[in-house]
């Protein structure tokens, strides 16, 4: 296990109200020198919706600032800087398609494992104020993706990533979202269906889409 990376930047926000009907979000974020991470969540960040952002196995949010890349070449007027869709954490280095489920990575004291991609909603359009964004990073697979904790502690700006485990068998993030996007490979649905150390919830709509 020789990736080594730096963490670049750590984000955090508090509920505030987003879109036409002011629904309560925490996508705005605002950077921060570290994180105090716990089973459930970190002390620093706030997580509106619990049921689609946060528990014990969405802890925290990583989205790889090359994406930010591809997005500003497919809607030039967009402010994209690290931070604003939404994500805690930010490395270079690290994208959707290196990283896989199950990885476990040490940043700095901490322990976490990739559970699941995140599932875009409409606060990704509603922040940049671009119609169907959210729909654009989910066809790309560029979604990121959520953390449960392993070990708790604190993650700092600079501190070091590495990765500690990589399980057989597994699938990249982006792989895992193309195959929920399309709903075509049944086959490949079905193997995804079985991997234990996918998040419930993605592991169900693998089911679904294996049994059609």
């Amino acid at each position: 296990m020789d990736a080594v990376f730096t963490v670049n930047g750590l984000f955090a926000g508090r509920a505030q109200p987003l879109g036409p009907r002011g629904a309560p979000s925490c996508i705005v974020k605002s950077a921060v020198a570290s994180l105090t991470v716990r089973e459930d969540g970190t002390d620093e960040d706030d997580q509106a919706n619990k049921r689609l952002h946060g528990g014990p196995e969405k802890v925290l949010h990583q989205f790889a600032p090359i994406n930010y890349l591809t997005l500003q070449k497919h809607f030039p007027d967009g402010k994209f800087v690290a931070g604003s869709i939404g994500e805690n954490i930010s490395v270079d280095g690290m994208d959707d398609a290196t990283v896989y489920i199950g990885d476990i990575w040490k940043f700095g004291e901490v322990e976490l494992q990739i559970s699941a991609p995140r599932a875009p909603c409409n606060k990704i359009s509603q922040r940049f104020e671009i119609p169907n964004l959210d729909r654009f990073v989910g066809e790309r697979g560029i979604t990121g993706w959520y953390y449960r904790v392993i070990k708790t502690g604190k993650i700092h700006v600079g501190d070091e990533v590495t990765l500690l485990h990589r399980e057989e068998n597994s699938v990249n993030v982006n792989t895992l979202m193309q195959c929920v996007h399309t709903k075509a490979d049944k086959v490949l649905a079905n193997t995804l269906a079985q991997l234990t150390v996918l998040d419930d919830e993605w592991r169900e709509k693998c089911e679904k889409i294996a049994k059609k």
